[in-house]
């Protein structure tokens, strides 16, 4: 390897840190995200006529495998075991929830469908997005093999859109939904213990000396089962290797999450997102943005169908199992933004009782995410027309 790709190999894994050192340093920084300035680090990075010559198989080689490993670093620290101890209208919720995700996923599919022969595997990262998170979206981007620029686009569209779903909630959500909704009932529960510790800036604690055994630990754990399921691979036709090895390393990661040691390695889940960056920082470098500049606008009217009409459909489908405004609330922000949304809306409905519930539902929303959105993508290609 040639001195000019090493130099681009070491920016890719330890630009991320400086991305952590300006969202810790800075507080308007750390609430555009560490996600979105990775990207937009990435897409100047790929727009600057600097790169070396052999930088594509670079960016292959660092894509394939910081997927892998981040995602059992990111299931690890989940207690599966509280999935039974989910309170019945939080769990019905969810339900509701996916079910909202796929039935508009499905209905957008077929109005967009002739605008890109590519839309199914587009179908299935929202499907994974909005039921897990950026991992998920990033996992299947692999899985399914979308092209970069799909890629990028459907991201950048979902963070935007999303933003402003998110704002909807906080401004004015609990008001609109409580016309059809019942309220909330309090019983005196909840833990402030949890919700401070939700809402710190939990990725900066990566970056400490103390940390180091811990995470050396838990991604020598993560190389294992990427090894495993790598080897299992070998015995499956080649078009099926990635979604062997990523389904095979969701499934280990939970498996793993059940013995207690592993559980425990502190910041194991900070450090699969910070691999999450390295994803994000690579795959924008890789962008043509004259392209991205053609791109059709049916792609923003799909993602803002999803969005929006899954939550009207969840709402409307919760009057009628009389769920409370604030657990639809929670569940919807849990699976279309993700878990680390959940202490700012729980913050801003001054309830600490549906932290919890929210928090795990996010958890459950990352395990299945990979699985739900294959396979929707896959029957959407196959019977979709």
């Amino acid at each position: 390897m040639s001195l000019p790709l090493i130099l681009l190999a070491l920016f890719y894994v330890f630009a991320p840190m400086g991305v952590l050192h300006l969202c810790h340093k800075y507080p308007f920084v750390n609430k555009l995200g560490a996600v979105l300035i990775a990207y937009a680090a990435g897409l100047l990075l790929g727009a600057l006529p600097i790169m070396p010559d052999g930088h594509g198989k670079l960016q292959e080689m660092i894509m394939t495998i910081s997927i892998p490993l981040a995602i059992p670093l990111l299931l690890f620290s989940s207690n599966f075991r509280q999935w039974s101890a989910l309170a019945g209208k939080s769990l019905l919720s969810m339900v509701l929830a996916v079910i909202s995700v796929v039935v508009t996923v499905t209905i957008g599919y077929y109005l967009f469908r002739d605008t890109n022969p590519q839309l199914w595997k587009v179908s299935g990262m929202l499907v994974g997005v909005y039921t897990g998170g950026t991992p998920n979206l990033a996992s299947l981007k692999l899985m399914l093999d979308v092209d970069e620029n799909t890629y990028i686009l459907t991201h950048t569209y979902d963070m935007v859109i999303s933003a402003a779903y998110f704002f909807l909630l906080i401004f004015g959500g609990r008001q609109v939904f409580r016309l059809i909704l019942p309220a909330f009932r309090l019983s005196g529960q909840g833990s402030n213990h949890l919700m401070e510790e939700a809402a710190e800036d939990p990725y900066w604690g990566i970056l400490q000396p103390g940390m180091r055994r811990p995470l050396l630990t838990g991604l020598a754990i993560s190389l294992l089962i990427f090894g495993i399921a790598g080897g299992v691979s070998l015995l499956v036709p080649q078009s099926l290797t990635m979604v062997t090895v990523i389904l095979l390393i969701t499934s280990l990661g939970i498996a793993a999450s059940f013995v207690k040691r592993i559980r425990q390695i502190e910041k194991s889940f900070e450090l699969g997102m910070y691999l999450i960056l390295i994803f994000s920082l690579t795959v924008s470098s890789m962008v043509n943005v004259n392209e991205m500049l053609k791109a059709s606008p049916q792609l923003i009217y799909y993602i803002t169908l999803v969005i929006f009409g899954s939550l009207l459909l969840h709402v409307l489908l919760a009057a009628i199992f009389r769920i409370d405004t604030d657990t639809v609330m929670i569940t919807s922000t849990a699976l279309i933004c993700s878990p680390p949304f959940v202490p700012v809306i729980a913050g801003a409905l001054k309830n600490r009782e549906i932290l919890v519930p929210g928090l795990t539902v996010g958890i459950i929303g990352y395990a299945i995410g990979n699985y739900l959105g294959y396979i929707v993508a896959n029957l959407l290609h196959a019977y979709g027309g």
